[in-house]
Formats: structure tokens, sequence, C-alpha cells
């Protein structure tokens, strides 16, 4: 029976680069993934494109996009932060390129940016000598005097020193993340802070959204409140669905909206025109109608709005869509003004787990090691990735968690092994 220095359990990319990282520093590493294939769920990453990172400078700032919990990375980004990672894939051949909102892809920034960042941690394994066994879904692990002794697949048991648990969250479960690393994380006695979804559309209760579906707004800006009361504000792209709104600012909205629904009613105020104030947009559908004024209300609105949106406007709309330009009044031209600048959507969840980027909850991060990733309940086993209760918005936030949390475990795991031996 082989018995290894390190088992890593979850091939995505916080179990890639710790196996590869523990392998580098010389100890004999077994990664186990329950699908066929390694990587499946980075593989879709950024569209295909992989936002491996962020460029933003600050780290302060850096940290704060995490929200509260973003304190506990501190340690670990001050030995493999941003600029590790881009280091580490431009010398294991993957060079960037940085775009807008400082998101760092793949350089040239193509579709296939997802699987050349993947090929990169496969041959950074292989380099390692790495043993990969695939299509083994873990059924258990087994302790012994508070230390992990094994894992239980459905045909064997696999012994280690030390154990890595990246089995990610529960989003897109078709890929393989489906949480049982916090079944295995609890059998260690952890606590679970419950997964919800996260970077995932927005369901409201208007109906009309589906008339605009699928059209991409560009520069708006998104008020939130709690009944009432503003909480939050966004701008940049969103679209329709049949059932909401998605899109950049909707999903990084997302995250917080279980906690503002306990709150109270939350709704999504949109404005679509914010670069002019309610009496300067006025003043532009006054000049439009003028120019206009040979035509009924909804074919003068052309130059105002794109044409996908125009059947929603008219939806929204008090005024006739067949009634002739002279005729609408002054009212009605504020009215429509103010229409544009507030549209309010009413929330009423999200989208379940099948449609979310990453998840929000995961093991409690006060019963781990931040320098070292390691548990404080369990000496010899350690977390990185996604089952811990970390994340971060769209634009290379949630990668960077795994790439740091990957390779600090990996190299605390061989640091574990140098002070018993």
């Amino acid at each position: 029976m082989e018995h290894f220095d390190v088992l890593v359990i979850g091939g995505g990319p916080a179990g890639l680069i710790a196996a590869g990282r523990a392998a580098e520093l010389g100890e004999r590493v077994l990664l186990v993934e329950k699908n066929a294939s390694l990587g499946e769920k980075l593989l879709l990453a950024g569209k295909r494109r992989c936002n491996i990172t962020n460029a933003e400078p600050d780290m302060e700032t850096f940290l704060s996009r995490y929200g509260g919990n973003g304190r506990f990375l501190r340690s670990a980004f001050s030995r493999f932060g941003p600029r590790e990672t881009v280091a580490f894939f431009s010398r294991n051949g993957v060079s960037t390129v940085v775009e807008r909102g400082n998101r760092v892809f793949p350089d040239p920034a193509t579709a296939g940016g997802a699987q050349r960042v993947l090929d990169c941690l496969l041959l950074y394994c292989k380099r390692g000598r790495v043993r990969v066994l695939r299509s083994s879904p873990i059924r258990a692990l087994g302790f012994k005097n508070g230390r992990f002794e094994r894992a239980v697949t459905p045909v064997e048991e696999l012994f280690a020193d030390r154990c890595i648990l990246a089995t990610g969250g529960k989003s897109y479960p078709k890929t393989g993340s489906t949480g049982d690393g916090y079944r295995f994380a609890a059998q260690a006695g952890h606590s679970i802070v419950e997964p919800v979804p996260a970077i995932v559309p927005i369901k409201t209760r208007e109906t009309w959204v589906k008339l605009a579906r699928n059209f991409n707004l560009r520069n708006v800006r998104l008020t939130v409140t709690v009944d009432g009361e503003k909480v939050d504000e966004r701008f940049g792209e969103m679209e329709f669905t049949n059932f909401g709104v998605s899109g950049p600012i909707v999903m990084d909205l997302s995250s917080f909206v279980p906690d503002w629904m306990k709150r109270g009613t939350v709704q999504l105020i949109l404005d679509l025109k914010p670069a002019l104030s309610v009496e300067k947009l006025e003043a532009r559908i006054a000049r439009d109608f003028e120019k206009y004024q040979d035509r009924e209300f909804g074919r003068a609105l052309v130059d105002l709005l794109p044409a996908s949106l125009i059947p929603l406007v008219l939806e929204l709309s008090d005024v006739p869509a067949d009634k002739g330009v002279p005729w609408v009044s002054t009212e009605e031209r504020r009215d429509l003004a103010c229409l544009l600048k507030s549209i309010p959507l009413t929330v009423n969840g999200l989208w379940s787990f099948d449609h979310a980027v990453v998840t929000k909850g995961g093991v409690r991060l006060d019963e781990v090691d931040p320098a070292t990733l390691r548990s404080r309940l369990c000496e010899n086993l350690y977390f990185a990735g996604e089952i811990l209760d970390l994340n971060g918005p769209t634009g290379g936030f949630n990668l960077q968690v795994c790439w740091t949390t990957g390779f600090i475990a990996g190299c605390a795991a061989r640091e574990l092994s140098v002070i018993h031996s």
C-alpha cells in the first residue's frame, strides 16, 4: 500500500497549484479528482478567456474587495499575491495583459486563454511528478487521534501524512463543485458558514424585464435601496433576462442580496442616463420631439434609446405609443425623463448555484490559520480555494484566492513535514 506525503483533494485551480507547489518542494503528492478530467470549472473562467487576477496596485483596496473577510488574506497575499501570480504564470510560459478594470488575462487575450492556463498548471504538476487519480470521488475522510489519516474512495483507501482540501464550493455543480468538501471539513470538526450563490443573476418581481432580455446596457447606474434607504451603488454594464437582471454590476451586487433581504424590501433603481440630470434629459427629449414632431411617441424615441429598449420603456410609460408627439404634454415629457433616470426593480431572490460563478460561505475562517491555511482543529489538514468562506467580485479576485491559498497551502504542507522530520 503506497503512502504519500501530501494528498490533495480537488483538481481545480487551487488544488492544481497546491499539488504542484508541494511537489516542487520535494513532497510525494497524490492529486485526487472526482471528474474524468481536471480543471473543468477553470475552463469556463472569464468566458473561457480566464481572468487570472486583478492588477489593482493598492493592497488595501484589493483586500477591501473581499469585504470583512479580506483581512484573512493579508498574510497570504504578502507572500503570494497578484504580482507573484503574474510572475508565476510568466515563468511557466503564460504571459499576461492588463485590460479595462485592471483585469489580467493571458496574452494574447483570446478565447483559448483558460485552456492555456490549465495546460500550464498540468505541466507544473507533471514536472513535480504529481500522481493524479481521476474519476475517484472521495466518500469520507478518516481521522485518528485528531489527525488526518486516510481518504476513502469507492474502491480503495488513500493514506498520506498531510491533506489539502481544495474541493471548491457549490457553484456550477455540473463541473463537480457539489459541496463535498464541507462534509469532509465537518468530519474534522469544522463549522460551515451556510453556502449561498454569489456572482449570480438576480431575480425580480417585475415580469416586463423579458421585453429587453439579453440586451446589454452600457454606462448605466444601479442604486440599491433597502426599505427606501440607499445601501449601495454601481456604474457599468448590465442586462435584462427572462426573470430579472444580470451582467457585471448586478453579479457583483448579488453577494450582498441575501443579507439585504433579511433587512427589508430590496430595490434596484436603474438610471439609464446617469450623465444627464433630469432637467438636461428633459431638454434633450424636447429637442428630439421637435425633430420628430410628425411622428407618434413610440417612433420618436429612436435617437434617445436603443431599438431593443424602446418596447420596455413604452411598457413602463403612461404615454400611449401611438400618441402624436405634438400632443405629448410638458408633464409627460418630464415623467419620461424621470422614468429613464429611475426605473425601479424589486429583488425577488437569486438564481441557483447552477448559474453562480462562486459560492459565498464555507469553512469558517477563524478555524483556519491565515498564514499557513492549516486547520486549527486538525494539525495536518489544510484548505485552499472556494471551500473557504472567501469570495470577491468579478475581475480576477476569486481566482486570486485560489492561486494564493493553494500555493501557500502547498508550501505549508512541506514545512510541516520538515518540522516533524
